[in-house]
């Protein structure tokens, strides 16, 4: 089985971990469960095949024992995410990152985004510190059974188009930073178009800074679940992205632009 079909089917059963502990025995898997040597090895030669939504931008990881960092979720370990600014470092770390949420679900490992972490650790090989996933060996069973019983905006709130609606049900339900979920989709003749929203107000206690770093790290996990939907459906497509930061941000920015080729249809 390739590689994109198996991240493609792990969108199904990948949870994100807020707590790493069984609910009924209130006992840690940390406890219980523990990555041996060669799994951590694995995650630093896999997440090397990964690919960026953005070519040309330096990516790399670190895994460090969860007492190196502020995430206090009972997890093992956290992966520091690292990376040059570049224009969209962020959705392509979201990319990226979430190609390895995935494999990481694969293998029986929860994850967590941890956007609010932070880390001594703030540089590594001439890299900069972005953010961090929580990770812990769990049993199997504690991962999603039914995802479309999560909580999450209906297809026609973040949809605008008919052509690809099956599409829609599933990548509605991408992680995002405090389930913020900022996306829209509009369907056009042959691209579907990438909006990130910007919900109007304060959300919640982040700053609105904040609140913008994670969304556009949000962007990219979106556009690698939509990127793995069409895949699976056979249907060849382009990226392109579009720098949707300024300081005066618009409450629709378009993030990218994913262009249907010719001949979509393999199969």
């Amino acid at each position: 089985m390739d590689r994109e079909k198996i991240l493609y089917e792990m969108i199904f059963k990948r949870k994100s971990f807020h707590l790493f502990r069984d609910n009924k025995t209130k006992e840690y898997y940390s406890d219980s469960y523990k990555l041996a040597d060669s799994e951590l090895a694995e995650i630093y030669d896999v997440f090397k095949t990964f690919k960026p939504l953005v070519e040309n931008i330096k990516v790399d990881i670190r895994i460090v024992p969860n007492e190196l960092t502020t995430c206090k979720r009972g997890q093992e370990y956290c992966i520091l995410l690292y990376s040059e600014k570049k224009t969209n470092y962020l959705q392509n770390i979201g990319f990226i990152g979430e190609q390895l949420d995935l494999y990481l679900t694969s293998k029986n490992i929860g994850a967590l985004w941890f956007g609010i972490g932070k880390t001594e650790e703030q540089t590594y090989n001439g890299l900069d510190f972005v953010t961090m996933i929580a990770i812990c060996k769990v049993p199997e069973d504690k991962f999603r059974k039914d995802m479309f019983k999560s909580k999450r905006k209906p297809v026609e709130e973040i949809w605008h188009g008919t052509k690809y609606l099956d599409i829609a049900s599933i990548v509605r339900f991408a992680p995002s930073s405090c389930n913020t979920q900022p996306w829209i989709v509009e369907e056009a003749e042959d691209r579907l178009l990438v909006y990130r929203y910007k919900k109007p107000g304060k959300r919640g206690i982040m700053a609105i800074h904040k609140v913008t770093y994670q969304n556009l790290i949000d962007i990219g996990i979106f556009i690698l679940f939509l990127s793995l939907c069409m895949e699976y459906r056979g249907i060849k497509h382009s990226i392109q992205m579009h720098d949707d930061y300024s300081e005066n941000e618009a409450e629709l920015t378009l993030a990218c632009e994913m262009t249907i080729l010719p001949d979509w249809y393999v199969g």
